[in-house]
């Protein structure tokens, strides 16, 4: 997979490197952590071409999720669009607690994770997992997993355990995500009965029709809600209010999230390609964004981008 160009990149120097510079005294630079994620890596960029038109410089660090919570911390870095809950939940809230973040918004909301099958094989009968276990044979006994040790992956291994909805007697087949795709992609070529884990946002949900099956006695292996969370410093607000209200409004539809990660994960365009051919084609949803915002110049920042990523 193409990495992306970052611009202004620091990419995966040690924090202590980025912080040897001038300290920011004010936010005519904004600063974003981003780990090596598809749909972070472009979301960060969108707003990054947004501000840049603005009227703000930009630089997006590649880093490990734990040295960007610490940077937002310690003045190093002021954006983290990847506040991914509840797996980071652990991390993330001890600081809010402790009024050294904030979550600013929620970027993206209500995505679901859990067992997917294709919508034909939801067509025939299949709604819930309490389903699958009618139709083991033709699903071969099996749930095709992604890398072992990740949480979805042991909920299915539970439910196995513990026979939760019938599932027993099921094997799950543990691989990396992109073998697991691509043993799902075979099987949905051949219209074969396929079951495997999904997520939002994902380019699975833009190259296949999929179902998300329901859950059903609380099995744990569907109808996972996840929530993303802009994360930023808490003097954010008093240092920059006019940025603190285009990210506060910066919210994403996973649909669109799927089809950014579909263009740069999938398509392996780079990502201020797919950012700026996006922005080109969505004013309508960017100006609802920027609805009271100005530029560094106190312009209606909607103008400034169209002037500057045109039509």
């Amino acid at each position: 997979m193409r990495k992306m160009p970052f611009r202004h990149s620091l990419a995966l120097l040690p924090l202590a490197w980025i912080a040897a510079g001038p300290v920011q005294a004010d936010l005519d630079t904004v600063r974003f952590g981003v780990p090596p994620w598809p749909g972070v890596t472009v979301k960060s960029e969108v707003a990054s071409q947004l501000l840049e038109a603005m009227g703000y410089h930009t630089e997006q660090s590649e880093l490990a999720v734990g040295v960007i919570l610490n940077g937002l911390t310690s003045d190093d870095l002021d954006v983290y669009l990847g506040g991914w809950y509840p797996i980071e939940e652990e991390m993330v809230e001890p600081l809010v607690a402790d009024d050294k973040v904030v979550k600013l918004t929620k970027n993206i909301d209500d995505a679901n994770s859990g067992l997917v099958v294709p919508e034909y094989v939801h067509e025939a009968g299949v709604d819930s997992v309490a389903d699958l276990a009618q139709y083991r044979e033709r699903f071969d006994g099996e749930i095709q997993g992604i890398e072992a040790g990740t949480g979805i992956n042991d909920a299915i291994l539970a439910a196995i355990d513990d026979d939760k909805v019938g599932l027993g007697d099921w094997d799950l087949r543990e691989s990396s995500t992109s073998a697991m795709l691509a043993y799902a992609d075979q099987r949905i070529a051949n219209q074969e009965w396929v079951t495997f884990v999904g997520w939002e946002p994902h380019w699975m949900n833009v190259s296949y029709d999929l179902y998300y099956l329901k859950d059903d006695n609380d099995s744990g292996v569907a109808e996972i809600k996840s929530t993303v969370w802009t994360v930023v410093p808490p003097e954010l607000q008093a240092e920059d209010a006019n940025l603190y209200r285009f990210l506060s409004q910066y919210r994403i539809s996973i649909e669109d999230q799927n089809d950014w990660i579909y263009e740069y994960s999938h398509e392996e365009r780079p990502a201020d390609e797919v950012a700026s051919e996006w922005i080109r084609n969505h004013y309508d949803t960017v100006a609802q964004w920027l609805e009271g915002v100005t530029t560094k110049a106190g312009e209606p920042a909607i103008d400034a981008v169209k002037a500057q990523l045109g039509s």
